[in-house]
């Protein structure tokens, strides 16, 4: 699998787009605001720049594209109004892979741009905004040109498909599962230690001395991979598949071949690779959760349960995210069938357990 080539998240704005289904990483982004703007505060107090170079990374495209970068202007926005100073000029980059919805995002600005004054007054900025195209497993940016790098739900995901397992090595799995053997776990692992350490040196790289970065990435609570609430998810999916096997729909060998590109990291592998690297300075880290189904939350006070409804909400989620790689493997005919599958496989283990997705975020300072 080229992961540059075929991880998108479903473009436009559909039933099954990425747009219509991210509610979940919309919560995310408000539940990590404060270490956010607590980052971005400290920045702009210790340097009072007169313009300000923003960067989000695996932007992805629909309503929450321009949220968290509204979120950084807007703290600093406030500050600036209290210290009595005039607005920096803020220079936006937003990246992702080619295959993201760039369109969509563009379509939107006129519009971003008008609610940032009205919110914001006719004193605020300007504010210029670029799309990036690439992998940020790559250099993307000037040396040194960088003030703030944020990225939300993104770093999760690896540049390949760890290489060992293209042998069939995790058979009737699609991720690290309870049944891997542990060539899978080390091998997931290796590729994440790379990617992340690579990631870190790139920006280091592109960041100025001083420059802030807070990065919330899907993890787990465990150290053990094995056990990562995730891997509850993907194994469902993984046997969504296998049923499709059985029926004579797909064949075992494709299943044994796909491979998702990715890796949900514990804190304590974060900070080990973060020390190891040794281009930033750990300012803080926080641990956040929430349900699989978004709907399902402590603020919604009107949630009633019922386990389809919650199967359906989480599978969407993930259909949105994963269907690309899905259909570039096993074709675009199994999709439908796949997914339906899928959500009664999600819903009659919510109705045993309403497990997590476990978000890691951690504040860094180049040094």
């Amino acid at each position: 699998m080229e992961v540059q080539q075929v991880l998108h998240m479903n473009g436009g704005a559909g039933e099954t787009s990425y747009a219509n289904n991210s509610t979940l990483q919309e919560i995310v982004i408000f539940k990590v605001k404060t270490i956010v703007e607590r980052s971005i505060t400290d920045l702009y107090c210790t340097t009072f720049p007169k313009s300000l170079c923003i960067v989000d990374m695996g932007c992805s495209s629909g309503p929450n594209t321009l949220l968290a970068i509204s979120n950084i202007m807007e703290a600093v926005d406030q500050i600036r109004r209290h210290l009595g100073r005039s607005s920096p000029e803020f220079r936006v980059f937003l990246n992702d892979l080619p295959g993201n919805d760039f369109n969509n995002i563009f379509k939107s600005l006129a519009g971003f741009y008008e609610k940032l004054k009205q919110n914001n007054g006719p004193d605020f900025g300007p504010c210029f905004i670029a799309g990036v195209p690439g992998s940020f497993y790559s250099r993307l940016f000037q040396t040194k040109s960088l003030d703030f790098v944020h990225s939300s739900y993104s770093l999760h995901w690896c540049s390949q498909v760890p290489p060992a397992l293209e042998n069939g090595l995790n058979k009737g799995n699609i991720y690290i599962a309870n049944d891997s053997p542990p060539a899978v776990i080390k091998a997931y692992w290796e590729q994440y230690e790379s990617d992340f350490s690579l990631f870190l040196k790139l920006r280091s790289e592109e960041v100025r001395s001083g420059g802030r970065m807070v990065l919330t990435i899907i993890g787990r609570k465990s150290p053990d991979p094995s056990k990562g609430e995730c891997c509850h998810l993907w194994k469902l999916l993984a046997q969504a598949l296998m049923s499709m096997v059985s029926q004579g729909i797909i064949k075992e060998a494709q299943v044994d071949s796909f491979n998702l590109p990715l890796y949900t990291p514990c804190i304590q592998e974060l900070m080990t690779v973060i020390e190891s690297e040794g281009s930033f300075h750990l300012d803080g880290h926080e641990v956040t959760e929430i349900n699989w189904d978004p709907n399902d939350n402590d603020n919604n006070e009107g949630f009633v349960f019922d386990k389809f409804t919650s199967g359906r909400n989480a599978a969407k989620i993930i259909r949105a995210v994963a269907e690309s790689m899905l259909a570039n493997h096993f074709g675009e005919a199994i999709i439908e069938d796949l997914f339906k599958k899928y959500e009664e496989n999600v819903a009659e283990h919510l109705a045993k357990e309403k497990t997590k997705y476990v978000n890691v975020t951690v504040s860094m300072t180049k040094k």
